[in-house]
């Protein structure tokens, strides 16, 4: 970095030094021919002694292109994390940039996406965005989006999302075959993916025959909403109710919140109550006991987000495009055969 009041070299710096024109030190740096190996070797000698470093950013912006693409995505989600280490990845192997911009309490999700474009991200990637049918179309219309999470099947935007109600399936047969008929869902409220998990499980359940078991608890996608469904069904057992003897929660963050409400209180996972979560993310296999849950690809989702992106910006008149990946159940040491009777 430059000290304090000093200005940045410049190419011309350079070009002064090394005892040659400008147009030709903006000739070694944008690798064309026409400097001998020498005097590209001087020009780059010089620079590095002098500190410069050439405005990239300046240079595409003058092509009027940035190559930046903006990714919006929601602070403290664990998921959305592996995702933007993947978009990074991908970004960086197509020689594009990658510019984040995030939602929170008092920052919504237009804020953060008008950022993005103020600062001329060519495209903006949406981790889970929230926002209207209507409003994902306007901005489609506006600019090059993709929804990663999230079916956005009535708007001009390309969609990456994961085969939800196969994974619910999975894990849901996987804890009926454990022998469990007591299994309650945490909803994700308005979460990427949340409704979609929510009519899986209560087919899953009319598909076994457990509609009298049927039961959603209203949650959403933190550590807290799991913590407060443990509380509550603790306290229904200390009602006299019997506790479910399996639950599957919104996402990995909510059954982390579970679990910690659960063993804090004495009650052993999974001899008394079997746990699943979903996404996998990287937590999930850190935990002193790993955690079953419904694997998402976050590389495999990123790389199909930005290439939409990257195809779209070359071709503005491509159809939006889907794509629907896989999803696997892992287990691990959360679930287990169901209790003979509920815990005492």
């Amino acid at each position: 970095m430059s000290a304090p009041g000093k200005q940045r070299p410049t190419m011309a710096d350079v070009a002064a030094k090394a005892g040659v024109s400008r147009a030709l030190v903006s000739i070694v740096f944008r690798g064309q021919p026409g400097a001998g190996r020498e005097t590209r070797e001087r020009v780059l000698r010089v620079a590095d002694e002098i500190g410069y470093r050439p405005d990239n950013a300046a240079r595409l912006l003058a092509r009027g292109r940035s190559r930046t693409l903006g990714v919006m995505f929601t602070a403290h989600q664990i998921f959305q994390a592996d995702l933007v280490e993947g978009i990074y990845a991908e970004a960086e192997r197509l020689d594009y940039e990658v510019l984040l911009s995030a939602t929170g309490p008092g920052r919504g999700e237009a804020k953060a996406v008008e950022a993005l474009l103020s600062h001329r991200c060519e495209a903006v990637i949406l981790l889970g965005p929230g926002a209207t049918d209507a409003d994902l179309d306007a901005l489609g219309q506006r600019t090059v989006a993709v929804s990663v999470g999230r079916r956005v099947p009535r708007a001009r935007v390309d969609s990456v999302h994961t085969a939800e109600g196969k994974g619910v399936r999975q894990a849901m047969d996987h804890l009926v075959e454990l022998g469990h008929r007591r299994i309650v869902h945490i909803d994700g409220g308005r979460g990427p993916g949340s409704a979609e998990r929510r009519r899986a499980y209560r087919a899953a359940m009319r598909r076994h025959g457990l509609e009298s078991e049927m039961r959603v608890i209203p949650g959403d996608h933190t550590e807290q909403s799991g913590i407060d469904t443990g509380r509550l069904l603790l306290a229904e057992r200390e009602g006299g109710q019997a506790l479910p003897t399996a639950v599957l929660a919104g996402n990995d963050r909510c059954a982390m919140g579970l679990l910690m409400a659960l063993t804090r209180s004495g009650i052993e996972v999974p001899r008394d109550l079997s746990v699943v979560g979903y996404d996998d993310s990287h937590l999930s296999h850190l935990m002193p006991i790993g955690l079953t849950t419904v694997r998402q690809d976050a590389l495999l989702m990123a790389e199909y987000a930005v290439r939409f992106a990257v195809d779209r910006l070359e071709n503005r008149e491509l159809e939006p495009r889907e794509a629907v990946l896989d999803s696997k159940l892992v287990v691990r040491g959360t679930s287990g055969p169901a209790p003979v009777e509920g815990p005492a």
